[in-house]
């Protein structure tokens, strides 16, 4: 458990920050400004705060009267550049964090082919590889990762997110990610903690955030949508389509490389939903999935956040203030969702 309660001041702008991270991967979401990389400064012990306290598992690492250096700190921490160090190796660089389950480490991040290589000669995402490797082959009690995949391309983070998923299903370290884009936020957290203007807006399990409807505006219209936990049920080679089941139906999706029996996640965001009165009958969306309206959000403009409910699983839509007056759509409504099988991308399935 990691208990952080803090503020600072920064001339005009305050970051005043109160959650608690249970185990698993706890992601801080805000846009640029809103006091992320301030915020991972101070547990990482780069930065003191003006006041709080900081707990990790229960040890204070800063308070009014422990200031922990960050070397005392037993944190890995990983950075958006990789920082290794041009003239060791791979292998080098890796020692350098030290030997704590080297063999293990290396399998599990794809490192064994580049051990004797220089870090002139390694792409940007085979980098951050070798910077998480660094970072814990220190036998780190916590691991801080300030927007790891912000500096690599579409490509790039594709290769590193499921090294990134591996980490989580397999070495059960507690880490705290750092990040403004949502797609990485819902394929590898756990909990999720909402920064603005230095300020804690949200904060919780990253299925109920996300699909919440109040949280849309806090996450912007285009970011939100839910997240579900599905398996892949089948393939539909002919047709290049995979089948995904749910608790609350199934998905057909253009084809996802994984085995049948594939646990996978899978965020659906809330523009691509649409919703019907009547089970529609000859359309060219593949997915209808019946639906319990659980609560509707009016933002400022036309939209509203429409909070829905598959079987056990969350679902959230945008509509139109206009449609959900026209379709007079009330909580405790049952009705249909319509999921585009192309709508979801492939950043948003892991």
């Amino acid at each position: 458990m990691i208990s952080v309660n803090i503020n600072k001041s920064f001339g005009d702008f305050s970051l005043d920050v109160k959650f608690e991270a249970p185990a698993g991967v706890t992601a801080i979401f805000g846009r640029s400004g809103a006091g992320k990389t301030s915020l991972i400064r101070m547990i990482a012990g780069l930065e003191n705060p003006d006041h709080g306290a900081i707990f990790i598992n229960g040890r204070c690492v800063f308070d009014g009267g422990i200031k922990l250096p960050t070397h005392r700190r037993n944190f890995g921490v990983v950075f958006q550049d990789a920082r290794l160090f041009p003239h060791m190796t791979v292998q080098q660089n890796l020692v350098y964090g030290g030997r704590h389950d080297f063999v293990r480490i290396v399998d599990l991040l794809g490192l064994k082919p580049l051990l004797k290589r220089h870090p002139k000669h390694l792409s940007g995402g085979e980098a951050q590889r070798v910077a998480l490797g660094r970072a814990l082959t220190s036998n780190p009690e916590l691991l801080l990762l300030d927007e790891p995949l912000a500096s690599l391309d579409a490509r790039r983070k594709a290769e590193v997110l499921p090294y990134l998923e591996r980490l989580r299903d397999e070495l059960h370290l507690p880490m705290i990610y750092v990040s403004h884009a949502l797609s990485e936020v819902a394929r590898l957290a756990n909990t999720i903690v909402v920064l603005d203007a230095g300020k804690v807006v949200a904060e919780g399990p990253v299925h109920d955030v996300l699909a919440d409807p109040a949280s849309m505006r806090l996450l912007g219209v285009r970011d939100a949508g839910a997240v579900i936990e599905a398996t892949v049920q089948r393939h539909i080679t002919a047709d290049d389509l995979t089948v995904l089941a749910f608790d609350g139906g199934r998905l057909e999706l253009p084809i996802v490389h994984h085995d049948v029996g594939t646990k996978l996640r899978l965020r659906i965001p809330a523009q691509d939903v649409i919703l019907a009165r009547q089970k529609p009958d000859q359309i060219s969306a593949r997915n209808v999935v019946p639906v319990t309206v659980t609560a509707l959000d009016l933002g400022r403009g036309p939209g509203v956040a429409v909070g829905l409910q598959a079987g056990g699983t969350a679902l959230l839509a945008r509509i139109t203030k206009a449609s959900l007056r026209d379709m007079n759509i009330v909580v405790g409504d049952q009705i249909f969702a319509i999921v585009k099988a192309t709508a979801t991308a492939p950043e948003n399935i892991g």
